[in-house]
Order: structure tokens, then sequence, then C-alpha cells
């Protein structure tokens, strides 16, 4: 299990560094390692690892570029080399100090781990966050490493990538280039959490965050046994785990993460200091966020992250790239590129590092930082065009909003007065996939483009569809769900899901061996909203049964076109098992404590006035 674990956790998290063969015969040869630990201003010690180029000289100057992380700096020694430094193989070739750290509390470094440490506003001297390490570590380097060019980058993905997006707060003049890739933002809505619902997927990640090491580790400290997989059916192990509360109780009453989540059901302060978002001003130096649009798991911080950028820092050279990638899979070229069963083209990843990544790094850190470097405001990959897209303002100023309604199982341009329902049984829920042996993951992956055929036809599921469409549609920005509802009981969750319905008889020019690409119901987007947050995330409120009410909430942003001959398709239903926990369906304080018997079936109706609005481009 402790091994597995290890290599999941490198796959799943560790999307850091291009991927490459593994042999560290380049590194070994162009670069001396050290290992130091840099005090903080607060007198703890983060441990960090240091590749210098050996031709580093008076006359031959390099920048740093650093990434803090969370997942371990490993190969630990100073005899052993990592088989690729930094983002890419190009600027590893092209040479820099590369420069690695564990930050507090984690594998070698001294302190106590905080998950998304609480960013100080107005510090003390004494007052320590991830800002003030980042700049701590950044004066030490300039001071100790000799013949460096007086410039520092940063970048790391998912936790790293958070670790660079707080510590643009560093506000260090010798900071000039930023990369945040698939960084959270705000727990309430990455990873563990969908607007506060809880994302039951993630269930076998709590050991890595949730436990705190007792001495310096060069290894994981966190594993734990008694999750084990037992049947490849990935499904059984929910089903026989119970409700939330029972998992919890079983698996994690000694995990202090699990215990928080738990204990806050609410957006109150212990989520609110947690979000970056409203530290996120006066930027004044290059940033380039990047995202994946089937990132099952940080899809809300990059976009957010560039959004806020944007609104705060208007001056700032703010950049958002986002292509056809799961959680970090820019870093790592595969060829032919798919997501699950859906191809994307070739060498994506390859166009991704050499003409935005490299550039952005190489122009900043070793050209003139006063200049731009050429990219354009947003880089997006059109997923039902398959091909790359350039927007001088994101969301797209020229594109319009239109309006989607509900209603008799079809998409329409004006609302009616029908009415939709449903039965929503917690004992029986919606499956969010019919791939079995998936629910074994460590975290959720495939779901974000997965064929959704096996949920039409559930008589808790309702489908609206569009005719066959006559033209391309593209939608390219932000998406809201729009519902008009009433329930027989006190709560409940809604999921949305937009959907790709491919034609008859539609060839793939890429596929997989056993896939029917015929009438593909290909997830674009999706979300989750329980309706006790519809009017205010820090204080819920019940349903009034049989009353219509609105349920309003954002979908994470899509670029795609929906081609001539596809149809649009739109479903929800009220559970989505296990990628999100079960809502009990009546009202309670703290739902994540629920029994089976809390569990309250309902019919829940959606109403003809409900609509998807989206934004599109015409």
């Amino acid at each position: 299990m402790k091994k597995c674990l290890q290599i999941i956790l490198l796959f799943c998290f560790l999307a850091v560094t291009a991927q490459t063969k593994p042999d560290n015969t380049f590194v070994k040869e162009n670069f001396t390692k050290k290992e130091v630990y840099i005090p903080m201003r607060d007198g703890v010690k983060l441990f960090t690892s240091i590749y210098i180029p050996k031709d580093l000289s008076k006359t031959k100057k390099y920048p740093f570029i650093m990434q803090r992380t969370c997942y371990s700096v490993a190969p630990y020694g100073e005899n052993v080399y990592r088989a690729s430094l930094g983002p890419n193989k190009y600027l590893m070739n092209d040479k820099y100090i590369f420069v690695y750290q564990d930050v507090r509390g984690r594998y070698m470094s001294e302190g106590t781990f905080t998950n998304m440490t609480p960013q100080v506003e107005r510090k003390t001297k004494k007052d320590v966050d991830e800002s003030t390490d980042t700049y701590d570590t950044i004066e030490w380097l300039l001071k100790n490493i000799g013949n460096n060019n007086g410039k520092v980058g940063q970048y790391g993905t998912s936790y790293p990538g958070f670790y660079t997006a707080v510590g643009i707060l560093a506000n260090h003049p010798a900071l000039v280039a930023s990369s945040p890739q698939a960084p959270i933002s705000d727990f309430w809505n990455d990873d563990f959490l969908h607007n506060g619902k809880f994302m039951l997927g993630y269930f076998r990640t709590f050991p890595v965050f949730g436990v705190q090491k007792t001495k310096a580790e060069n290894k994981a400290w966190y594993t734990d046994s008694s999750i084990k997989q037992t049947s490849e059916d990935g499904l059984k192990f929910y089903r026989d785990m119970g409700t939330l509360k029972d998992g919890y109780e079983k698996y994690y009453k000694d995990n202090f993460f699990m215990t928080e989540i738990m204990n806050h059901p609410n957006y109150d302060e212990y989520w609110q200091k947690r979000s970056l978002l409203p530290h996120l001003k006066n930027v004044n130096h290059a940033v380039m966020t990047v995202g994946g649009w089937f990132d099952a798991e940080d899809l809300f911080g990059p976009l957010n992250i560039y959004k806020t950028i944007e609104k705060t820092s208007p001056k700032a050279k703010n950049t958002i790239v986002m292509g056809p990638f799961s959680h970090g899979a820019w870093a790592r070229e595969t060829g032919k590129h798919f997501h699950n069963d859906i191809y994307f083209g070739d060498s994506i990843a390859t166009y991704y590092q050499k003409n935005l990544e490299t550039k952005f790094f190489s122009h900043y850190l070793k050209g003139n930082t006063k200049t731009d470097a050429g990219l354009p405001e947003a880089v997006m990959y059109d997923t039902g065009k398959k091909e790359w897209k350039e927007f001088k303002n994101y969301p797209p100023k020229e594109a319009v909003k239109l309006h989607f309604y509900l209603a008799d199982g079809t998409l329409k341009n004006s609302a009616s007065h029908t009415v939709s329902e449903y039965y929503s049984d917690p004992n029986n829920p919606v499956l969010s996939s019919d791939n079995l042996k998936g629910f074994n993951g460590f975290t959720p992956r495939n779901y974000m483009s997965e064929d959704q055929r096996f949920a039409v036809g559930r008589p808790d599921v309702l489908t609206f569809t569009t005719d066959v469409l006559t033209e391309d549609l593209t939608f390219a920005g932000e998406i809201m769900a729009k519902l008009n509802i009433a329930s027989t009981s006190t709560d409940a969750d809604f999921a949305v899901k937009l959907i790709d319905i491919y034609p008859e008889d539609f060839k793939p020019a890429e596929k997989k061996d056993g896939v029917i690409y015929a009438n593909y119901h290909q997830m674009v987007r999706s979300e989750i909203m329980p309706a006790r947050f519809r009017n205010s995330k820090e204080k819920p409120e019940a349903l009034v049964p049989n009353q219509k009410t609105a349920v309003d909430f954002r979908l994470q942003d899509v670029v795609h076109t929906f081609k001539k001959g596809h149809r649009i398709q739109i479903q929800i239903s009220s559970t989505w098992f296990p990628l999100f926990s079960v809502n009990p369906q009546k009202f309670m304080d703290n739902p994540n404590f629920a029994t089976k018997e809390d569990y309250t079936k309902a019919f829940i109706k959606i109403f003809g006035d409900s609509s998807i609005e989206a934004d599109v481009l015409k």
C-alpha cells in the first residue's frame, strides 16, 4: 500500500517537472547539487535543494527558477540527482539555477504543516505565511548563491501551484515571473469541495494531507494501510463504507484535515481565511496561469486566479493558458493526446512547453523584464474544434449571453410554463460513472469528458436536448445554471452536466478500441450545488417544501464548439455518487454527520423558466 500510494502521488500530484527518461546523466554532467537549510524570519529552517550550472561564473550568470512543494523535493542527498529539472526539458537545457524547497512541516523541513496556510494581511516582523517564506527564501538565494543574475521565477502544479500563486504576494523585487499551474485558490471550490459539497472521490487522499510528521522525513510517513483495494469494482468500497459519517469514523477520526472538513460544513472563518483570492492585489510582475479544461482537481483555481489579477491589477502582465489536459498533463508529452476516450491532437504538451512556457520564463528571466514577452492575453484550446485559439480579452468581449431554457426535455430559446419532475432517493443514488474500476483511483480523472449515456433514462435524471445543430455554436467563457426548483424535502443537491452529443455516424480521427463513438455523450462541463447555500454559503437555509425557489450557480468556464450535426444536452440530478457524498435531502446543521435514518426521499420539480446562461461567440 505504501509503495502504491507513493506511485499514485507521483502521477497525480507531482506533475511539476517535464517527464523524461529516468536518466540523470545530463543533470549530473551540467549541474552541481547543494542541499541547505534556509532560515525563515521566525527561525524555522526549510530544506532546500539547489541545482547550480557548473559553468556559472562572473561572466556567465543565471537566474533562479524555484518550486516550493509539500510533495517532497526528492531525491535526497547531494550525490543523488533528479532525472530532469524545471518545468520542461527546454528550460533545463537552457540552464537556470533550479531550486526546490520542502514547505513548512513537510519532509525534511522544520515547522508545522497547515493546509492552505492563511495569508496574513498586515504583518509584523514576527508574522509568517507562505509569502514571507517565499520572500525569505529569495533573499537568502540572492545573497548566498554567487554569480546569479538577480532574477527569480517560480512555478508549480496543484498544491505547488498554490505556493506559486501565494508566492506572488512576496512582492520581492527580484521575483519577475510566476507561473501558477493548476493552482488551488479556495478549498471551498477546488479539490475536496465544490460549492461546499464534499468530493467523496478524494476519500483516499486524506492520509497525505491530514497526518503531521514528528521528525525530519525523506520518505512518506502518512500512509494508511487500512484503506485497501478489495475488488476491481471500486464502487463496492463506497457502498460498503456507508455514509460519510461512517467513513470518517472508520478511517479518519485521527486525521486533522478530515476532521476540519467534517466540522466546518459552512463557509465560515476556517474556509474564508484560506482563500487566496481576496489577497491578490497590486500584482506587479509577469504571471502566466495554466490549467486544463479536464482537470478534475483544480479547474476553479486557474480561472479565478487569472480573473482576480485581471480585475485587481490591470497593469500586470497577466496571461492564462487552458489546454485539453487533465491534472498537470501539460508537463508530460504523450504523442497522441487523449483525455479518457477523446482524441485532441498530437504533441499538445510540446506546443505548450515550447511556445508558451519556455518563452515566458526565458523572456522575463533572461531578457528585458520591462518589455512584454509577446504572449497572447489568453491561449485557450477549443475542445470541440480541437484547436488552439488566442483572445485579446478573456472572457471574450465579443461573446454574447444566450439562455437555453429547460422545458419538455428540450432546450428552448424562451421560457415556458411546463414543469419537469423526478424522484430522488439518497439510498439509490445516480452513479457518477459506469467505469467501476475507476472508482479505485486516488483522485478522479476521467469523468470530466466521460460518456454520459449510462445516466440517460434513469427516472432520477432529467435530460434536455436540442435538435441537431445546423451550424457550429461556440461557447467561450462563463456558464450559469439558473434553476427554479421545488422539492418535497428541505434540502437537495443539484448536479448539472453540459454534454456534447456526437452524430450517430461519427467516426473519430483517432479512437480507442472498444469505444462506441456513434452517439457518444461527451461531458463538456459539470458542477454541483447544495440548495442550502443558494442565498449564502456562510448561513445555509432550508428549502420550504413545495415552494418554488431559485437556485443559481456558476459552472466553470468552457471554450467548446458544438459542431454542426451534433446536439447539446443538459442533464440534471440530485445525486452524483460516489464522486460526491450523498445529500440526506433533510436540512441539518451539519449534513456531514447525516445517518441513513436522515435520508429523505423527495419529488423534485424543475420549472420551465429555468435556464443555462452561456457566453457564446457569434
